[in-house]
């Protein structure tokens, strides 16, 4: 398998819109590809707590769970009224621009807690949302980080 969000190195999109209409608009993705991702984001998200140097990989997988939530929102699939979204949004891009000036990886305490909490409600998010929604937001996600990428 693939990194959730590799459009960021290829810009080719992991899902086509034949990927979301045949996903199944009822029933969740299926249980080995939501165990796949949440052991890839729940691991990268304690190396970004824990290692001694968290590599870009981890944020990466625990921005794709970010992303992924942000997108669900956009579509007002799920709703943030503790703004813990932002709070993550706001520190991985502050770990990520630290990342890009050479300084590591860090996350302070409420980093660590609003990523927790987005990664926690991710989890239970995956488990019930129909796949075909997931796949939508999964494009959705992708879109955004494509444009991003054409902007530099």
């Amino acid at each position: 398998s693939h990194h959730i969000l590799w459009a960021k190195e290829s810009l080719m999109p992991t899902y086509s819109m034949m990927h979301v209409l045949m996903a199944s608009p009822t029933e969740p993705l299926e249980e080995r590809k939501r165990n796949y991702q949440l052991t890839k984001m729940f691991t990268a998200m304690q190396n970004l707590e824990q290692a001694a140097e968290p590599t870009i990989t981890d944020w990466e997988h625990v921005n794709d769970a970010v992303m992924l939530m942000e997108a669900l929102r956009d579509m007002q699939v799920v709703q943030d009224p503790d703004n813990l979204l932002d709070d993550a949004i706001e520190a991985l891009g502050k770990a990520g621009a630290r990342a890009m000036e050479g300084k590591g990886i860090r996350l302070d305490g409420l980093a660590i807690r609003a990523l927790r909490a987005v990664l926690e409600d991710y989890t239970e998010v995956l488990a019930q949302i129909p796949a075909r929604t997931m796949i939508a937001a999964h494009r959705k996600a992708e879109a955004k980080v494509a444009k991003i990428v054409r902007k530099k």
